[in-house]
């Protein structure tokens, strides 16, 4: 059966997971990519989307079967299967041997693949990535910031910064230090502070986020905790540093390219870093260079928007927002209208929901906390 893909989505996913498969990187993100683009046409081409997902499966290393279930389970709501060996190897060449010449997919599930190819046309797809590009790139931002309606009076505990037209940063206190008579917001607001300070002293092009994030923690003094994920735009991409549950996307071509992963010690127990001697270090936190192109969007935010809302629940807000020529800031202010709408909502399953009912707990419906939203596009100037 012939099967008609978008070929950029298609092209950037693959070659990401097997990028993962030789570095020796295996990471949720990637599979919760890959659910969100199966989602997109699996109501209309099932057995394309089966072979997809068993491609992938094949094409990664994964400690059991589990994940797979969960990737087939999430994406297209029935069941796990097995399919054809055969038909997953067919698939995957299909897949490098198209995308490799950069025209649109027009692929038969017949034939008999040559493993080869696999690794002809990685080489033709990064020679293709570092083709020198004449134009620059820049983050057009906005944000939003809906605090805990019980928190109203105090501000809440979120904070977040927008760094000229190359940075952006999104810090989560942790509410547990109320019972101590501690407002943590104060140490999340003084942290972004100091790491937007840090950004001035970094040479322009090259923002290194995690000596940034170093720095805001040694220089930040006040009590309480609090995550942090702060975002740069350099010559090489963005380069992101992310410690606990707060976190980013990147949307292309309608669809969820990257996520990155939450930091947890336990359920609902996330990493943080603190003013006192229990904290976690920066050097904890995760490090990300991904690359980008002028159209796509970043959403970055805090575990009040995560928690409540998909992947694919954010990238349709700017699927929608894009179409309707919506800039930044409206934009964010959607994605956070809808995160606290299905706060409030106990009659839907949400992310929080799901990862509770994982830990063993009866958890329905969404969690009600402070919501940070900063969208960036990214778009191209310059000759």
């Amino acid at each position: 059966m012939p099967a008609h893909f978008p070929s950029k989505l298609f092209r950037f996913s693959v070659e990401l997971l097997y990028r993962q498969r030789h570095s020796g990187l295996f990471q949720s993100h990637s599979f919760s990519s890959l659910v969100d683009c199966i989602r997109a046409f699996s109501s209309n081409d099932r057995p394309t989307a089966e072979s997809i997902v068993g491609t992938f499966y094949r094409m990664v290393s994964v400690p059991s079967l589990t994940v797979y279930r969960h990737i087939w389970s999430s994406a297209i709501g029935e069941s796990f299967n097995l399919f054809s060996p055969n038909g997953i190897k067919v698939l995957s060449s299909s897949f490098f041997t198209s995308f490799s010449t950069g025209a649109a997919s027009d692929m038969s599930l017949g034939g008999s693949p040559q493993e080869e190819q696999l690794d002809n046309s990685s080489s033709s797809s990064d020679s293709d990535q570092k083709k020198p590009s004449n134009r620059a790139l820049k983050l057009l931002s906005g944000s939003c910031y809906l605090p805990h309606p019980d928190k109203e009076e105090t501000g809440g505990e979120d904070a977040h910064f927008i760094w000229d037209e190359q940075a952006i940063g999104v810090a989560d206190g942790v509410g547990g230090w109320a019972d101590h008579g501690v407002d943590a917001g104060q140490y999340s607001r003084a942290l972004m502070s100091h790491a937007s300070d840090a950004i001035e002293e970094e040479s322009k092009g090259s923002i290194d986020p995690l000596r940034v994030l170093e720095k805001a923690y040694l220089r930040t003094k006040a009590q309480g905790s609090s995550t942090a994920c702060i975002i740069a735009l350099t010559d090489q991409g963005i380069r992101a540093v992310n410690l606990g549950d707060s976190g980013f996307i990147v949307v292309r071509d309608g669809c969820t390219i990257f996520r990155s992963p939450v930091q947890q010690h336990d359920f609902n127990f996330t990493y943080q870093l603190e003013s006192g001697n229990a904290s976690d270090l920066p050097s904890a936190a995760q490090v990300f260079t991904f690359p980008v192109e002028s159209g796509d969007v970043i959403v970055a935010g805090t575990d009040g928007l995560f928690d409540n809302l998909y992947n694919s629940d954010i990238t349709a807000v700017v699927v929608h927002g894009i179409r309707a020529g919506l800039g930044p800031q409206v934009m964010a202010q959607k994605i956070a209208a809808l995160a606290r709408q299905r706060a409030q909502d106990k009659n839907r399953q949400t992310p929080f929901s799901t990862s509770a009912q994982e830990a063993g707990y009866r958890y329905y419906g969404g969690k009600l906390d402070d919501i940070t939203v900063v969208v960036s596009y990214i778009t191209a100037f310059g000759n």
